[in-house]
C-alpha cells in the first residue's frame, strides 16, 4: 500500500491554505515529526522551523510539560458542557493571563483560533457601542495590506485584496486607510519630519464618515502578511490611541501573532504603550498544541455587558470549542512556562541578537534595502536599487527565491514577493540563530548572483 505521504492523488485532493493543489502534489511538503526548533518531512529531511509553524510554536516542538498536561487533562475531562457553565482549567489559565497582561484587562472570552478573535471582537464592538447609548455605530477602520482572517468578518477588516476579492462582496461598513509603511510611505514622506501623516488621516478619516457612525479600528501592532511586512512608528499608536479616545471608538489590537513575547514584550500594546479596549490573541497561546485563542476585554468595556437576565445584555457570541478543557491545559502549560522561564525576555535579547546578525548581512548584500522587526519577528526588504529603493519588477519575486533556495538548504522562513522574516521559538538559543543567519547568508550569495545577472 501507498505511504500516504506518497499518494499524489491523495495529496490533489487535500485542500492546504493557499495553495494550488495540482502543483503542491507534484513537490508535496509533509511533516512527520518536530523537536525542539526543528522539524522532519516525510523523506527524512530536517529543517530549522524559523517561522514557528506560522508564528505560533512559541516553545517548539515536542514539549514534554505542554504534552502531559494534555494527556492529564484528557484523563480527567476532555470536552466540557458549554451552553451549562466552564470548567477549571479554563478558569485556571484565564487567571494567569490576567497576571500575565496589562492591568486593564481582567475579562476573558475564550475561542479556538485568530479568525474568531477577530471576529469576535468587531462583534463585541457592535453591541457595546449599541449598549453604550450609539446604536448607530457600525463601521470599523482597518489598513490596506493587513490580515485579520478567514470568516467573512475578519475577511472584511483584511486589507489584502489577494485573499478577499473573489470574495466579495463582503460585509459591509469596513474602511480601510493605507498602512504606516515608512520604509515605502504611501503619502510620499519621510520619517520623522512626516508628522506621522499615516495616524493623523486616520482621524481625518473617522472624522469625514461620521464619528458617530464608527464603531471600532482594528490594527496589527506589526502586520506580515502576503501584502507586506510593516513595522509601524512608535508615535502612530500613540496618535490612533488619542483619536478613538477622544471619539469614543474602540481600538482593537489583532495580536494573534505579536502576542504572548513574540515582540519581546507580553503583547504589542506593551511594545508600543497604549491600551485598546480590546486585545484579539491566539497561536502562540497554546504553542501549537491546541486550536487556541482570547480576546482579552478592558474593564470599562465589560461594565455594559452586566445587567438582569431579562436585559439581554451578555455577550450574544458563542462558539463549540471555546474554553475547551484540553485546549486552555494546553494553554496554562505554555503561559506558566512563559512566566517561569522569562522566555519573553529571551525573545527581546535573541531578537536583538537576530537583529545585529541581519543588519550585519545586509552590508553585504546590497539587494537588501531594509532590515526591521521587533523582538523575535525580524525581517529584511530586497530592492533592485538600495540608494532609490526600486523594488525589483514584479515578476521577479525575490522573496520567494530566497524562501526556495533555504528550504533546500533546510531553513523554513516567512516571505512575500519583495521580503523574508523570521519568527523562531521563544526557546531559541544563540546557536539556533546562527544557524538561520548563515543559511540566509549562503542563500543571499546565490540570490544576489541570480537577481543582478
Amino acid at each position: 500500500m501507498t505511504a500516504p505521504s506518497e499518494d499524489t492523488s491523495l495529496l490533489r485532493h487535500v485542500v492546504l491554505d493557499f495553495m494550488q493543489m495540482d502543483s503542491f502534489a507534484k513537490d508535496p511538503f509533509v511533516v512527520v515529526r518536530g523537536e525542539g526548533v526543528r522539524v522532519t518531512d516525510a523523506t527524512g529531511k530536517t529543517y530549522i522551523d524559523g517561522l514557528s509553524g506560522v508564528f505560533v510554536v512559541a516553545l517548539g516542538h515536542g514539549n514534554q510539560r505542554v504534552i502531559r498536561a494534555i494527556t492529564e487533562q484528557m484523563q480527567r475531562l476532555s470536552f466540557a458542557p458549554p451552553l451549562h457553565g466552564t470548567n477549571d482549567r479554563a478558569l485556571e489559565l484565564a487567571q494567569l493571563l490576567f497576571q500575565f497582561a496589562p492591568p486593564k484587562y481582567n475579562t476573558v472570552k475564550f475561542l479556538s483560533g485568530g479568525s474568531e478573535a477577530t471576529e469576535a471582537a468587531m462583534k463585541l464592538t457592535k453591541q457595546y457601542q449599541q449598549q453604550s447609548g450609539h446604536p448607530r455605530r457600525y463601521k470599523f477602520i482597518a489598513k490596506y495590506g493587513a490580515y485579520h482572517g478567514a470568516t467573512a468578518g475578519a475577511l472584511s477588516a483584511t486589507g489584502g485584496w489577494e485573499r478577499k476579492s473573489v470574495f466579495e462582496p463582503l460585509v459591509p461598513g469596513f474602511i480601510h486607510v493605507h498602512p504606516p509603511y515608512c520604509y515605502r510611505c504611501p503619502y510620499d514622506k519621510t520619517y520623522p519630519s512626516c508628522g506621522i501623516t499615516c495616524a493623523r488621516i486616520v482621524e481625518r478619516t473617522i472624522e469625514s464618515e461620521d464619528p458617530e457612525t464608527v464603531a471600532g479600528v482594528i490594527m496589527e501592532p506589526i502586520s506580515i502578511s502576503s501584502a507586506g511586512f510593516v513595522v509601524p512608528p512608535r508615535e502612530f499608536f500613540a496618535i490612533l490611541r488619542a483619536a478613538t479616545a477622544k471619539h469614543g471608538i474602540n481600538l482593537i489590537f489583532d495580536e494573534i501573532i505579536c502576542g504572548f513575547g513574540r515582540l519581546g514584550e507580553t503583547f504589542g500594546a506593551v511594545y508600543y504603550g497604549v491600551s485598546p479596549e480590546i486585545i484579539a490573541c491566539g497561536k502562540g497561546m497554546s504553542s501549537g498544541y491546541a486550536p487556541l485563542a482570547a480576546i482579552l476585554i478592558a474593564d470599562h468595556v465589560q461594565e455594559a455587558f452586566y445587567g438582569a437576565t431579562e436585559e439581554r445584555k451578555e455577550f450574544h457570541h458563542g462558539h463549540t470549542y471555546g474554553g475547551n478543557p484540553l485546549a486552555c491545559a494546553a494553554g496554562v502549560a505554555v503561559l506558566s512556562q512563559i512566566m517561569e522561564e522569562n522566555l519573553v525576555a529571551n525573545a527581546r535579547t535573541l531578537g536583538a541578537y537576530l537583529r545585529g546578525h541581519l543588519e550585519e548581512i545586509a552590508e553585504r548584500y546590497p539587494i537588501i534595502g531594509d532590515v526591521r522587526g521587533a523582538g523575535l519577528l525580524q525581517g529584511v526588504e530586497f530592492v533592485k536599487d538600495r540608494a532609490n529603493r526600486e523594488p525589483f519588477p514584479a515578476s521577479v519575486k525575490p522573496g520567494k527565491l530566497v524562501e526556495r533556495l533555504a528550504k533546500e538548504r533546510g531553513l523554513l522562513a516567512r516571505t512575500g514577493n519583495e521580503f523574508l522574516a523570521f519568527a523562531p521559538p521563544l526557546v531559541s538559543t544563540k546557536a539556533d540563530i546562527d544557524d538561520i543567519c548563515a543559511i540566509t547568508d549562503e542563500c543571499l550569495a546565490i540570490a544576489q548572483k541570480q537577481l543582478q545577472s
